[in-house]
């Protein structure tokens, strides 16, 4: 139980934070065009290797935070706000996404595919509040707990997740482009759903806090 559920959950929270097409994303599918399979997946296993120490860090921060009750409940409420604002904006306001053209992604060394994936991944700090966030929310489900197994195993699914992602947009990304301007065009109803789910589940948890 304290393997397997923190693993999946990990996996499906990597998933849907890493889905939607960004620059790691489309610099991965970039290289693989322009520099071949192997040079992409040295690419990915780079911007792999910063995430596993991105989500460690973000969990030990979700550790402090949850032993701090008076913290978590304002976080909730703060999710709350934020979830269902989010939600609000991407059905209703948000403009529809374009794709970029894969010329908008220079690349410029040839060096080395693997530091490039590593600084990419590093200076996108998006992961951090997104894994503490999800952290404490799945701790406050019994679905994870700050123990040493269940962490690495987080943290694990976390990194298997994001490889997956990046995986799929290496070998699919040419074959299924014309899906991938589809999902652009509707990204922001299946954000607006994700986000209004969250908004959900986290009204759920403050009601029981209050109540």
């Amino acid at each position: 139980m304290n393997v397997i559920l923190p693993l999946l959950s990990g996996f499906i929270a990597a998933v849907i934070g890493v889905l939607p097409p960004g620059l790691i994303n489309m610099t991965a599918a970039k290289v693989d065009l322009t520099d071949g399979r192997k040079r992409a997946m040295i690419f990915v296993l780079g911007a792999s290797i910063v995430v596993f120490f991105q989500t460690y860090i973000s969990v030990l921060f979700a550790q402090y935070i949850n032993s701090h009750q008076e913290i978590v409940v304002l976080l909730r409420e703060i999710g709350l706000v934020i979830f269902s604002g989010l939600s609000i904006y991407f059905l209703f306001f948000a403009k529809k996404p374009k794709l970029k053209s894969d010329d908008s992604i220079q690349l410029k060394s040839k060096r080395s595919r693997f530091f490039l994936g590593m600084l990419i991944s590093a200076i996108n700090i998006f992961p951090i509040p997104y894994y503490v966030f999800v952290s404490v929310t799945l701790a406050s489900f019994n679905i994870f707990t700050f123990e040493t197994v269940s962490i690495y195993s987080l943290v694990s699914g976390v990194v298997l997740g994001s490889f997956s992602v990046f995986y799929l947009y290496v070998v699919f990304f040419t074959k299924m482009k014309s899906k991938t301007e589809y999902f652009m065009q509707n990204m922001n109803k299946i954000l607006g759903i994700i986000t209004g789910i969250g908004a959900l589940l986290t009204l759920i948890n403050v009601v029981k806090y209050y109540f």
